[in-house]
């Protein structure tokens, strides 16, 4: 008996033959049969004690003597609540497992018992003679195995990364000014910004980020910033860059630290608090209606830091440099234009966020809002500290309220000294899931940065804005597809410039997006 129980485990034959046998059916079919049959978990269990009792399995079969010692001698065999035992069926790992074991377990049995003629000499001479017959066999298989076993060892060891994905984007843009005759250019454009990014990670919990991309899209309207799409390249070219690279690593369970290297920007660091910020593929068409102009200060090279105090409150610090790169006089990583972050995001609910933001920035004006709110004093060196409060309220599952408040106090250092006063708000409605799933209808209703004081020494120089300019902006995204949105929207500029001799501009846009 003890021989025979050796020569069972360790015969590759017997193992081998295990992989044509199985004991019960997958669980995707045993439902299926269960709702057809209407069979009972005792039938389905039950032992087949004749190989007959199998239909589908014939006495011309290959396997059939094996199967019907098994079944027949054994007692370790099953069929399918159908009475068919399905031997052409591809079996999983776990049926091989079942099937080994209640052999294995029959076997116990037999020998606990010292079942009459259950073992016998005859059977130990059928393995002998098994193993020696298919030796040359099992040889060759056993060489396979090893050969993709190294082959595989041979490409974890060189392969880019275990779990590196690449994803991309494209979006193309239909833009126009619709209505207004203050420094507009009217002429129907086409433009596309592409994005190729590797998402990789080096031991589960990290993040290792690069983003490559070309954009050749230009704002329709030109000075003053209102109104600018935010999708809008830097230089509008065609030309591929290095768009974006950080590391983001967790310091223990509740803090993540990412390191920017190219391409920061405020939402790398914190969260905008905004439904509406889709960094230009998804959400709103304009700059204003991303994000709080007040993050524009953000952008370039550093470090930023996220301590979830609990899953209501995180805490965020955020350092970026615009000319980290650059040694020359008066850039650098602390020399140069920069933009300091902290803000703190309170979540009361999942469908409640707030977040109360403070930017410190060096050099670092507006992107978006009048021509006196987004000057750079180009000829001076100033400073500016932003304070902002974002919140989103979602009201139903169908309607989200949001908005913001910003007000930003820029100091000249340099030359004409003097303060400068800028405020902004805006209003936000969000219309998730509007006539489909994963579709977003939003309207935006706000003043861009508004120059609202200046000091006397800066007349001539920035001046306070004489009016109030409105921005209204409405749009609706379709998702076409998991992979295809397309998202028209307008944009109303009333009194561009905060200036009412000025005439109002619309400006049309027709954007789709590609995701991959």
């Amino acid at each position: 008996m003890q021989k025979f129980w050796a020569y069972l485990l360790t015969s590759p034959v017997v193992c081998g033959s295990m992989l044509y046998m199985t004991t019960a059916a997958s669980a995707e079919e045993v439902s299926k049969t269960m709702k057809t049959e209407q069979l009972s978990q005792q039938e389905l269990i039950s032992q087949v004690t004749s190989v007959s009792q199998l239909s589908d399995v014939q006495p011309t079969d290959w396997a059939f003597q094996a199967l019907q010692s098994l079944v027949e001698r054994y007692g370790c065999i099953a069929g399918y609540p159908n009475g068919t035992y399905r031997g052409n069926r591809a079996m999983t790992r776990y049926e091989f497992a079942a099937g080994l074991n209640a052999c294995l377990n029959r076997v116990n049995e037999l020998i606990a018992t010292a079942t009459a003629d259950a073992v016998t000499k005859q059977d130990l001479a059928t393995i002998q003679k098994l193993q020696e017959d298919f030796a040359a066999e099992l040889a060759t298989l056993r060489g396979r195995v090893d050969a993709l076993e190294a082959r595989a060892a041979e490409l974890e060891a060189n392969q880019f990364s275990t779990t590196s994905k690449l994803q991309g984007q494209v979006v193309a843009v239909f833009s126009d000014v619709l209505a207004g005759d203050n420094n507009t250019n009217k002429n129907t454009t086409l433009g596309a910004r592409a994005r190729i990014e590797f998402v990789s990670s080096f031991t589960g919990q990290d993040t290792l980020f690069t983003r490559i991309e070309s954009n050749n899209i230009n704002s329709p309207i030109g000075s003053p910033q209102e109104g600018n799409l935010f999708f809008a390249g830097p230089d509008g070219t065609n030309n591929a860059f290095l768009g974006t690279l950080w590391y983001k690593f967790p310091i223990g369970e509740k803090t993540q630290v990412i390191a920017i290297a190219s391409g920061g920007a405020a939402d790398d660091v914190t969260s905008t608090v905004n439904i509406f910020d889709g960094d230009g593929a998804f959400g709103a068409l304009s700059t204003f209606g991303t994000r709080n102009p007040i993050y524009t200060q953000m952008s370039g090279a550093g470090l930023g830091v996220n301590h979830q105090f609990s899953k209501n409150l995180t805490l965020s610090l955020g350092y970026l440099a615009g000319s980290a790169n650059d040694p020359t006089a008066g850039n650098g990583l602390f020399d140069g234009p920069y933009g300091a972050l902290a803000q703190l995001t309170v979540k009361p609910s999942d469908r409640i966020s707030l977040g109360l933001t403070y930017i410190n920035s060096y050099n670092q004006p507006l992107l978006t809002g009048s021509n006196a709110a987004t000057s750079d004093i180009t000829s001076e060196a100033f400073s500016s500290n932003s304070y902002g409060v974002q919140a989103s309220i979602g009201i139903s599952e169908k309607f989200v309220l949001g908005g913001w408040a910003g007000y930003t106090k820029s100091q000249v250092l340099t030359g004409t000294k003097g303060d400068i006063d800028i405020w902004n708000y805006a209003v936000t409605l969000g219309f998730p899931d509007l006539g489909k799933k994963g579709n977003l209808a939003g309207i935006i209703l706000g003043m861009e940065p508004k120059v609202t004081s200046a000091s006397s020494s800066l007349t001539g120089i920035i001046d306070k804005d004489k009016d109030t300019s409105y921005h209204v902006e409405a749009f609706y995204q379709y998702r076409v597809s998991d992979n295809i949105t397309i998202t028209p929207g307008v944009i109303w500029l009333t009194a561009p410039d905060h200036d009412s001799n000025n005439s109002d501009v619309v400006i049309g846009a027709l954007r789709t997006t590609f995701s991959f």
